[in-house]
């Protein structure tokens, strides 16, 4: 840590990190476990999206696997490449939305290696048992293919059927090397993709998508949590969304089921309580025949409204969550008038990285007098206001998809159900104290987080054996336990 911390680049931290998971991978994990808040923005965002603009000047070794359109047709065979067999999660991109960058082709590698280094880490999956992969069909990124360091394919992207047939070919592979009980998260794959493809093999694989499913887990743990010591119930808010892709959507459609859980009403009727702002204003029923079919269950009877900050005037939200992927769209205006309506006005600037957050956190309590409850994608430093310190939470996946993966490898799931993402929700949620939320915040501090995947996985497995959709058997009796023995631990053997 001595050596790391002289470091004042965050892309040499993180270029001497990825140096010391290549040639000593137990004292990485050591660090990354030991040091996890003060290395977490470190190997994962905002740094990893640097690294992975960066990708081709500071290539030192691959990580990962990497398949190329080149391969169609012998995907199997490239699969077999890899020397480990026993594989329990993969994490796959095609590199086209790359965190809140946009298109950076094959140099998304650094994704799918950073968030298995965290499965491992935080969730406790074994390090040989996991397997990042990028897809990489070419890039629609005119600077990459003109950058004399780029390491993918220097053509633009292959589309429709080409690309349907690749991604066929590479999940029907991977279920027949490493079989049934696998797990598939797809990873910043472009909204028109991501949907297509957690709706097509969803009922076929054990498939997780971060960005739609991970982060709307994430984002509901938190308002359960602020609820729980605000008051109220999730039934009782109006939401305001600014964004309305793979996360906005993901989110949404999370919320409406936990409230149709909550309160009895039908999940359409849920969705009433829910508005969504797209960059072409507020989503409402006239816009219908442009709409996205994602987008299309959130269109609404209201007129048209361009601009976010009458929306908030006139929708009333008690809660605003942006997941736009652009920066400083929560503007004065916008945090003055959610202020105005509220006494503890929910703000939740989750688009990553830093640069792209809809506002920082001293802008959320500046302009809301410190009343805002306030967290945000990537993380912001402790804000002195008035005397007093607030302490932004951070909306990060990382609460939840390393113990959702540890609870589905456990428990032997066949399939992914949004039940058992309420459950992680609602695990996550548990663990937020008074202590926490009296700081401002409405996730606990990351210093516990293998506790707390511990929690999440046996939860998510209770669910799995009560969906019926585990296979590991009989269910051991306690879950929590179990999950803590199942977690790796980077410790040297002793030998005689």
């Amino acid at each position: 840590m001595h050596s790391l911390r002289k470091y004042q680049v965050p892309l040499q931290k993180y270029m001497a990190m990825m140096d010391l998971q290549e040639t000593n991978e137990r004292l990485f994990y050591k660090l990354l476990i030991d040091h996890v808040e003060e290395l977490l923005p470190v190997v994962y965002t905002p740094t990893v999206g640097e690294a992975c603009q960066k990708y081709g000047s500071i290539f030192r070794r691959p990580q990962g696997l990497f398949i190329s359109l080149k391969e169609k047709g012998k995907i199997l065979e490239v699969l077999k490449n890899w020397p480990q067999r026993n594989i329990q999660v993969i994490v796959v991109t095609d590199g086209e939305r790359i965190l809140g960058l946009g298109d950076l082709g094959c140099q998304g590698m650094g994704i799918p290696v950073g968030k298995l280094s965290l499965y491992t880490a935080l969730g406790g999956v074994r390090p040989s048992a996991c397997l990042p992969v990028t897809i990489d069909v070419g890039t629609n990124n005119e600077n990459l293919l003109k950058d004399e360091f780029y390491i993918g394919l220097r053509q633009r992207r292959a589309t429709g059927e080409e690309y349907d047939e690749l991604l066929h070919e590479f999940m029907s592979a991977v279920k027949q090397i490493f079989g049934e009980k696998v797990l598939i998260q797809f990873e910043d794959f472009a909204n028109h993709n991501a949907f297509e493809l957690l709706e097509k093999y969803g009922t076929t694989h054990l498939v997780f998508n971060d960005d739609i499913q991970g982060t709307a887990s994430v984002v509901l743990a938190g308002l359960i949590a602020a609820l729980k010591f605000v008051g109220g119930t999730l039934a009782d808010q109006r939401f305001l969304f600014l964004g309305a892709g793979e996360a906005g959507t993901g989110i949404a459609e999370l919320m409406a089921l936990e409230i149709s859980k909550q309160t009895n009403v039908p999940v359409e009727e849920a969705r009433k309580k829910i508005w969504l702002v797209d960059s072409k204003g507020l989503i409402v029923n006239s816009r219908w025949e442009s709409l996205q079919q994602f987008k299309k269950p959130w269109a609404h009877e209201h007129e048209p409204i361009n601009e976010l900050v009458d929306a908030v005037k006139v929708i009333k939200p008690t809660v605003l969550i942006g997941t736009s992927g652009v920066g400083s769209t929560f503007t004065e205006d916008v945090v003055e008038a959610m202020a105005a309506l509220n006494e503890k006005p929910i703000i939740l600037a989750l688009s990553n990285p830093t640069s792209q957050s809809e506002c920082t956190a001293e802008e959320a309590y500046k302009w809301s007098q410190g009343r805002a409850i306030f967290a945000s994608g990537s993380p912001f430093a402790p804000v002195e206001y008035k005397g007093k310190t607030l302490v932004p939470g951070q909306a990060n996946n990382a609460y939840i998809f390393p113990g959702l993966g540890l609870g589905l490898i456990m428990s032997g799931a066949i399939r992914v159900h949004n039940d058992m993402l309420l459950a992680a929700s609602e695990a996550l949620a548990a663990q937020v104290t008074r202590e926490n939320f009296d700081k401002g915040l409405i996730y606990p501090p990351f210093t516990d987080i293998r506790k707390i995947s511990a929690q999440i996985a046996a939860d998510v497995a209770a669910k799995a054996y009560e969906l019926g959709l585990a296979t590991r058997l009989p269910q051991p009796k306690d879950l929590v336990k179990y999950a803590e023995s199942c977690m790796y631990s980077p410790t040297y053997r002793s030998y005689r």
